[in-house]
């Protein structure tokens, strides 16, 4: 009867019964007056007291909710809003270089059908976020994995000082002196490069994501030019899910489209040393660029697209549900680079999966042009909370057992224990609810992944009844 896009059996596993079952008895007994109930796998910024301020945006958009001008790519005034997004970050993206969906899910989807058949593969990452396998399972695809390794490192004592001189969650008070700390091991996530040579003959995408759900890892400019090169030599499309984009928390790393396209001036200007060209878009002032940069795709369409860029094609996934924390407006979008060559064939194949859907709804694109000029100060506000429940779980628990955060909403620690118990066993006694690492497929028993959403309080306190656990 059942599409054999579906598990074969929909019923929840026997343990996240019992999760619910637990996690509700906890809720009672808080509601009784006793410990109370912390969540710390929240994952929307409204639920953690974060929401964005929507009655400017409305009012502004209002007007454009009754319109009805289909565009398989979206509204041009809203892709434009997206490329001022990327603009303010040193981003050069072009109108042409955008499609509007209502999701990110939505996107993937897209993408699925557009570059693979029945019985392709995706490389996806592991340990990595579950909903990926989903998505690729409705599309009748498979996925295979490569993974992501625990690495230690080796820092010295002034390394180390600087790092904390440096880090933005220490406010040293007045006459506070830091100590110079003694050698330490730092533990994060890295990409195994070398897993990627397993992968099987039929693999059409490659999926990083950076910042990393669940490990906070963030993709380096080594690890980019490795995963470039494999796409290349494979004939692959590399795409990247980049949702916490806008919350990395350190200089190691970089938005992985600036390895592409270096970056623009922030504010129009002309260079004496490089030939640069300016080009105007609507309803914005020129932009000023590197001349070979530009591409023009016909009628004064000009397309960043560098002239020795990536031999393969290469898109960027991102949405309203982190930039603003409204995932409930349904908007999402992928920016794009192919080589000439190919884009517009790429772009037509885009558009006409689009607009066989036109999913995205009128008050979405009139609400994410208005609230991306918001994004900036939401990203600041957000980032805020983040750096300070990371600096709190770092400082409760050793370097060994919490792997260092680049980026993102998540962080893991490795507590011990079967999985199951473990996460069970913090609900019932501790009342605090993490997510257990077996759903993210992690290689070992132990890991538990918590949201770094959570209001501060609530979190100290979590951390403090999971360290004593």
């Amino acid at each position: 009867m059942f599409s054999s896009r579906l598990p074969k059996d929909l019923s929840p596993s026997p343990f996240f019964a019992e999760l619910e079952r637990a996690k509700a008895c906890a809720k009672k007994d808080a509601a009784e007056d006793g410990l109370s109930f912390i969540d710390m796998t929240v994952s929307s910024p409204v639920r953690a007291g974060l929401p964005i301020d929507l009655n400017a945006a409305v009012d502004e958009g209002r007007e454009s909710f009754g319109c009805w001008n289909p565009d398989a790519a979206g509204w041009k005034s809203a892709r434009e809003a997206v490329v001022e997004y990327y603009r303010e970050r040193g981003g050069n993206f072009t109108a042409g270089q955008i499609i509007l969906t209502a999701s990110t899910s939505e996107a993937y989807s897209v993408l699925f059908k557009t570059f693979c058949d029945p019985g392709d593969v995706i490389l996806t990452p592991m340990p990595g976020y579950p909903l990926l396998d989903t998505l690729a399972q409705l599309e009748h695809l498979e996925c295979a994995p490569y993974f992501l390794q625990l690495r230690r490192e080796r820092k010295g004592p002034s390394a180390k000082l600087r790092d904390l001189k440096k880090s933005a969650v220490l406010e040293p008070k007045a006459n506070h002196k830091f100590t110079e700390p003694a050698e330490v091991n730092s533990f994060r996530y890295v990409l195994d490069t070398d897993s990627l040579l397993a992968a099987p003959e039929r693999a059409k995408i490659l999926l990083l994501v950076s910042p990393h759900n669940p490990t906070g890892h963030c993709v380096s400019r080594e690890e980019w030019n490795a995963a470039v090169r494999f796409c290349e030599e494979n004939d692959m499309i590399l795409v990247v899910d980049e949702v916490f984009g806008d919350y990395a928390f350190s200089d190691k790393v970089s938005r992985t489209w600036k390895y592409v396209f270096g970056l623009c001036p922030p504010e129009p200007s002309l260079s004496q040393s490089s030939p640069s060209k300016s080009f105007l878009t609507e309803g914005r002032e020129s932009i000023h660029c590197r001349f070979n940069d530009f591409w023009d795709a016909g009628g004064g369409d000009f397309i960043n697209l560098p002239e020795n860029g990536p031999k393969c094609p290469i898109f960027w996934l991102n949405g309203l549900s982190k930039a603003v924390g409204s995932p409930q407006l349904k908007l999402g979008w992928m920016a794009f680079y192919a080589p000439r060559e190919r884009f517009e064939e790429i772009r037509a194949a885009l558009e006409f999966v689009e607009d066989a859907y036109l999913s995205v709804s009128a008050p979405a694109q009139a609400l994410g042009s208005a609230l991306l000029k918001q994004s900036a100060a939401y990203e600041s506000r957000v980032k805020e909370r983040l750096l300070q429940n990371w600096q709190t779980l770092r400082e409760a628990f050793p370097a060994k057992y919490c792997p260092e955060v680049l980026g993102g909403w998540y962080a893991v620690v490795r507590l011990g224990e079967d999985d199951e118990d473990l996460t069970l066993r913090l609900l019932r006694e501790k009342h605090v609810l993490v997510q257990p690492g077996f759903f993210f497929d992690f290689d070992e028993d132990g890991w538990v992944v918590i949201s770094l959403l959570q209001e501060p309080a609530l979190f100290k306190e979590a951390v403090r009844r999971m360290a004593d656990r």
